[in-house]
């Protein structure tokens, strides 16, 4: 099949398939004009690479989430540590997510939204930069 029909199949973009196989993801025959040909099983590892994807996992996650799904002698001990690792990483972002939340909202609470130009949060955003540059400056003189 050619890289429309396994798109297709897969729901991956053909400009992603493309980048999957540089980076040695899958590994499509190639006729003699140069042609990708792909088997049923390259479209089922894009298929599984587009789900992987689009529940966050990393492109090494992936590669190792890949390994372990043509490995039959796997342990499943090894995908649940390379799951729970990226909730993980979901959970820390949901955590620092809600703080920049709720920072913004406290701003935005504060600014009156009116005709006036004093606005709160434009000089919260200036203290912040001045504080990062001075902070900084410190850093490079110490």
């Amino acid at each position: 099949m050619n890289i429309g029909d396994v798109a297709a199949l897969s729901g991956l973009p053909a400009k992603t398939i493309r980048y999957y196989e540089d980076i040695g993801l899958v590994k499509p025959l190639r006729s003699t004009n140069g042609y990708r040909t792909f088997r049923e099983s390259d479209a089922h590892k894009l298929a599984f690479l587009g789900r992987s994807r689009a529940l966050g996992f990393s492109i090494e996650d992936c590669r190792n989430l890949l390994a372990l799904y043509e490995d039959e002698e796997r342990a499943s001990a090894e995908v649940k540590d390379i799951a729970e690792q990226h909730l993980e990483r979901i959970d820390d972002k949901i955590a620092e997510l809600k703080k920049m939340r709720a920072a913004l909202a406290h701003l935005v609470d504060a600014c009156a939204g009116d005709h006036r130009p004093d606005c709160p949060i434009l000089a919260d955003l200036a203290i912040n930069t001045t504080k990062h540059r001075d902070e900084e400056q410190f850093e490079n003189t110490a």
